[in-house]
């Protein structure tokens, strides 16, 4: 046992590492949020918003993501130009609470409409349950393992975060679990809310906003209740992600998440903690491990290989890797691969 925690620790290290420097290169690129075809010019924070916007709104909508396609939008930075560029959009769609630069840039600016989705989303607490963990939990398993050099790596990694990172505060400070686009029938109703609030921006298409709106919500219930009907025969009841990013889908499922990271994807897990995974996967019959696009696998790859099962990916759709596959098509690959690994029938 101590021989696989030094192993996944120096894996967890060289991951945390990675992370680390290409979150200083995730700042935002510049964007003009004026429209040459004069339609409504709407910026999201991150790629799920984008998607309601984009679904919402169809032609009369100019959307652009505050998040770069690919980019981690936990640690996200925005530039001058930017931050700038909100004050002249007609509407900003965000999630209150989730990065606080954008946070930061709303107050700053003062756009037009602002458009917050979380009273639709109906955010859990963290630390209310175990798919929902406090972030605190992660540090105080690292403090209590006694292991000197996973005290050291976490403390460089806090130096850096508090000192060179805007949206760091606000991942250490997490009070309720941001992930709900990764439950369909929450998607579904903040769908409906950016339909109200698009309608009120633009009473000329407010009857467009209103109907899309609708028909992406009943898209997104319909997508929900295949979910809740592919996995309620699992055989197998927990699933182990690269961080815990699915406790809305858990909820929504009946099945038990654990997280190998917390909340925030740069968290590092404690030797103690990835043996007490490595016990529960044993114990509940985990054939799986969980990584993702935007995370290292390292980590969750030498957890697997000394498990001996195996590795896939479930997306927490965080942000948009492939254009050619929208929230909907990775909700269901997603779906699927869980189905897959925890012997659905």
């Amino acid at each position: 046992m101590i021989l696989m925690s030094k192993r996944i620790l120096a894996a967890a290290c060289a991951a945390a590492t990675a992370l680390a420097l290409s979150a200083c290169s995730s700042t935002a690129s510049s964007g003009d949020s004026s429209s040459k075809d004069g339609s409504l010019t709407v910026m999201a924070s991150f790629y799920p918003l984008k998607y309601l916007a984009e679904k919402v709104g169809g032609e009369y909508v100019s959307v652009t993501s505050l998040t770069p396609d690919g980019a981690e939008p936990h640690d996200l930075e925005l530039s001058p130009k930017m931050v700038d560029s909100l004050s002249s959009a007609d509407a900003v769609i965000y999630l209150a609470g989730f990065q606080s630069a954008v946070d930061e840039a709303i107050e700053q600016q003062a756009p037009k409409t602002v458009i917050d989705v979380s009273s639709a989303a109906e955010l859990v607490e963290a630390g209310s349950d175990a798919n929902h963990p406090a972030e605190e939990e992660e540090a105080t398993d690292e403090t209590q393992s006694g292991e000197t050099e996973a005290h050291d790596h976490d403390h460089e990694g806090h130096d850096h975060e508090g000192h060179d990172h805007a949206g760091h505060d606000h991942h250490h400070d997490m009070s309720a679990d941001p992930h709900f686009w990764l439950d369909p029938i929450r998607m579904a109703k903040a769908a409906t809310l950016v339909g109200d609030k698009l309608a009120e921006a633009d009473s000329a298409h407010a009857d467009t906003y209103k109907a899309n709106a609708k028909a992406l919500a009943e898209e997104l219930t319909t997508l929900g209740d295949t979910l809740v009907t592919k996995t309620s025969k699992c055989q197998v009841k927990t699933f182990v992600t690269a961080h815990t990013a699915f406790g809305y889908l858990a909820d929504r499922t009946g099945l038990t998440q654990v997280g190998i990271s917390g909340l925030d994807p740069e968290s590092s897990p404690s030797p103690a903690r990835l043996a007490e995974i490595g016990q529960i996967a044993k114990e509940q019959g985990v054939t799986t491990i969980f990584t993702e696009s935007l995370i290292d696998p390292k980590v969750a790859q030498t957890l697997a290989d000394d498990l001996g099962i195996t590795t896939a990916v479930l997306d927490p759709i965080e942000s948009q890797t492939d254009a050619s596959k929208d929230y909907a098509a990775v909700m269901q690959a997603n779906i699927d691969a869980l189905t897959k690994a925890n012997n659905c029938q």
